[in-house]
């Protein structure tokens, strides 16, 4: 009986230790931003209204991205958001292009588009994404590049984790 008593009580701690290290990214405290000397990124609650998507608990969280430029002027900017999965070395994009031709073909002109708009101080704004709950990191990854240096491409990225 002992034996029986200990078994379920060491298989009671293994499974309840394994659950105690799966953190879900969810952001206590909102907005939280990083920032370097050429980019401030700041993650913020979703904006709410008519056809836009709200949280599901258990399925996903809903936030916004603002990015601002706030170092030298660029002639070029891309950014990527993409999200982790547990167990997994894969990332996986939040958004991309349903037609990859279509994308492939305005690519640069959208490129210069963003860089006129954050050049102007006007932000980059992603109103409303979903995050997976399961996720435990966001990664946004900017890639660009500086007037007088048009053929050398910049990248960052910032990080944001379960705090």
């Amino acid at each position: 009986m002992n034996k029986v008593f200990a078994i379920c009580l060491l298989s009671l701690l293994f499974i309840s230790s394994t659950t105690l290290e799966t953190a879900a990214l969810t952001f206590d405290k909102l907005p939280t931003k990083r920032t370097t000397k050429q980019w401030s990124v700041q993650v913020d609650e979703a904006k709410q209204g008519k056809g836009l998507i709200k949280s599901k608990k258990g399925i996903f969280h809903t936030y916004s991205l603002k990015v601002d430029n706030i170092g030298k002027d660029v002639l070029s900017a891309e950014i990527h958001m993409f999200r982790n999965e547990p167990n997994s070395t894969t990332k996986y994009a939040l958004f991309g292009c349903p037609n990859e031709k279509d994308c492939n073909k305005d690519h640069f002109e959208r490129s210069i588009s963003l860089a006129r708009q954050l050049n102007d101080g006007i932000p980059y704004q992603f109103h409303n994404f979903a995050l997976a709950e399961k996720a435990t990191e966001l990664e946004v990854e900017i890639v660009w590049t500086q007037k007088g240096s048009e053929g050398r491409p910049l990248k960052e990225r910032f990080i944001f984790t379960a705090e």
